[in-house]
């Protein structure tokens, strides 16, 4: 089925208990962390979206109660001059979790066919052959038994300028905004038809897209960490392992009061 964007903007209000909710989903997701960690299995969460969308609060509350020895967030920005001297996903495989962890991405392999394709940073035949190379590279990942979800966070040009207005005025948000942010927003049409294009052509059956309206921020952050834990808890065994005897019987003893 094709993904339109504007199936994602009613905005609706969270009508239930944001913080009991929220916490609830908190402690299911540490408890997948820890079934990826005693299992030796591999996850990547990756999360696109406009600027603005809502991705940085997702992701501090996805990870709020992880091990942070076991997952590596990845802000991915414009690459480096090492970076542009390679194969665009060279800097992804550099980056990809090893057994038991999970890596997370704040942005992703998607500037290709997004924001070089938009800015001109990539040529046609570059972004053109991106599609394929993309879905490979995915599906190579899901082969070798990574766990991948793919999350797009979605607002309208309103809800965009309200929150690019907050940043603004508020001094202690001021970092998290600049010039590109406005750049991106002038070319708003120019990226909903590649966002469009990325859709009809990356949204696979192995690395399927979920698209989270992202347009009242509890309501996003819910509907966000529901899909990430529903999409992990299909690929490792909810299951704690058991206790080693040997274990046992040494912590008995030593725990024995004499």
């Amino acid at each position: 089925m094709t993904i339109d964007l504007l199936d994602f903007e009613s905005g609706a209000a969270y009508s239930g208990d944001y913080d009991a909710d929220l916490l609830g989903l908190q402690e299911r997701l540490a408890r997948i962390q820890v079934a990826h960690i005693c299992h030796k299995k591999r996850a990547i969460v990756m999360l696109e979206g406009w600027d603005a969308a809502g991705k940085g609060g997702i992701i501090q509350r996805m990870t709020a109660r992880w091990d942070p020895r076991y997952f590596e967030v990845w802000p991915i920005s414009a690459p480096t001059a090492e970076e542009k001297a390679r194969h665009f996903l060279w800097r992804f495989w550099q980056r990809l979790p090893m057994s038991g962890d999970i890596a997370v991405y704040d942005r992703s392999w998607y500037g290709r066919v997004l924001v070089e394709r938009v800015e001109g940073f990539a040529s046609e035949g570059e972004w053109h052959r991106g599609y394929d190379e993309i879905n490979e590279f995915e599906a190579q990942q899901v082969d070798s038994g990574t766990n991948l979800v793919k999350l797009f966070v979605h607002v309208t040009q309103a809800e965009q300028d309200r929150r690019l207005k907050e940043r603004l005025d508020d001094p202690w948000k001021r970092w998290k905004t600049g010039l590109d942010d406005y750049r991106n927003r002038a070319r708003r049409k120019d990226y909903l038809d590649a966002m469009h294009d990325m859709f009809a052509r990356t949204d696979t059956r192995w690395a399927p897209w979920i698209v989270i309206d992202g347009n009242d921020k509890k309501a996003a952050r819910i509907a966000a960490l529901s899909a990430i834990a529903a999409r992990l808890e299909l690929a490792v065994p909810m299951t704690p392992l058991p206790l080693d005897p040997e274990l046992e019987k040494i912590a008995k003893k030593a725990l024995r009061k004499d």
